[in-house]
């Protein structure tokens, strides 16, 4: 990846490490699919030059560029690839995490945020968050889907995980996800609530970037227990418990400059052909696919002029 692209091995790895390029482990070894490969160089090509046989006056128009960060998940990439074919549009997603993906929405350095935040005291999903940050700004929310969380673990449970307590049991080996990330938010409360020290839970301090790669510990003998999504369980053949059901939402942040490119995002995303297209929906409840669950009166203004 490094010679291909002329980059240092060090960016490669920050950007797996970041989210914006998915790998799995073999032994001591990071391995990207072909297809992984493709995707990363579509999603960072540069716009196509001006023909110099075009006759004079003539203009090329390279496809709009969106960017979305955040939280990664499968709906999301779905989401990205169909849309981008769809709308000629080049979609550059940073999977990040929840709460990095919303700060980049807030400070204007991306136009979609994917998060799932729980909220500690009031127990709803992203709009306490979104209600503290965005005040002036014009701003549309919409579902996605609804996922479960829970604990991953390997085939048949050998060490039989049924709740949080038994994250600190002798013998189970835990595997986190990175601070800020919606799925960390949710862990926490959890344990928050149930009154349980993480410093009792052994590797509670071993942080992963997305819910394969912390689920690929468990594949690989290395814990024995991760809390992620059921989708991703799913993926690698392993065993789920669920826990709890949250809320994934799509933040569009509307300017001038991108109105017309997220309106599109929006309808597509609310059409029957991309419900349609979903498979493989285990963990999902895309009953609300595309309801608007808070907009901006900027947004109002904005979406119907």
């Amino acid at each position: 990846m490094a010679q291909l692209f002329q980059i240092s091995k060090h960016t490669v790895y920050e950007l797996i490490k970041r989210g914006e390029l998915q790998a799995f482990k073999i032994g001591n070894k990071m391995r990207i699919e072909h297809a992984e490969l493709e995707r990363f160089k579509n999603n960072t090509k540069a716009p196509a030059k001006k023909n110099p046989t075009e006759p004079a006056g003539t203009t090329s128009n390279p496809a709009p560029s969106i960017r979305l960060s955040g939280s990664h998940d499968f709906l999301v990439e779905h989401f990205a690839k169909q849309a981008a074919t769809a709308l000629n549009l080049q979609i550059q997603p940073s999977y990040i995490g929840s709460l990095e993906g919303l700060m980049v929405l807030y400070r204007g350095q991306c136009d979609i945020a994917a998060i799932h935040l729980l909220d500690p005291n009031s127990q709803e999903y992203n709009l306490p968050f979104i209600h503290q940050l965005f005040v002036y700004e014009s701003i549309l929310v919409l579902r996605l889907a609804a996922r479960q969380q829970g604990f991953i673990v390997a085939n048949g449970n050998p060490k039989n995980i049924q709740d949080f307590s038994d994250l600190t049991r002798s013998g189970v080996q835990f595997v986190n996800r990175q601070k800020g990330a919606g799925t960390r938010f949710l862990l926490d409360s959890k344990l928050s609530s149930y009154g349980i020290d993480p410093s009792k839970i052994n590797g509670y301090g071993t942080e992963e970037w997305n819910h394969l790669s912390a689920g690929s510990y468990i594949s690989r003998g290395m814990a024995d227990v991760a809390f992620g999504i059921q989708s991703a369980a799913s993926h690698l053949g392993l065993d789920f418990i669920p826990v709890a059901k949250e809320n994934f939402d799509l933040v569009f942040r509307f300017t001038a400059e991108n109105k017309q490119s997220l309106t599109g995002l929006i309808q597509f995303l609310q059409s029957a052909s991309f419900k349609d297209s979903l498979t493989n929906l285990e963990g999902y409840d895309i009953s609300e696919l595309g309801k608007i669950t808070y907009q901006t009166s900027q947004t109002e203004e904005t979406t119907t002029c």
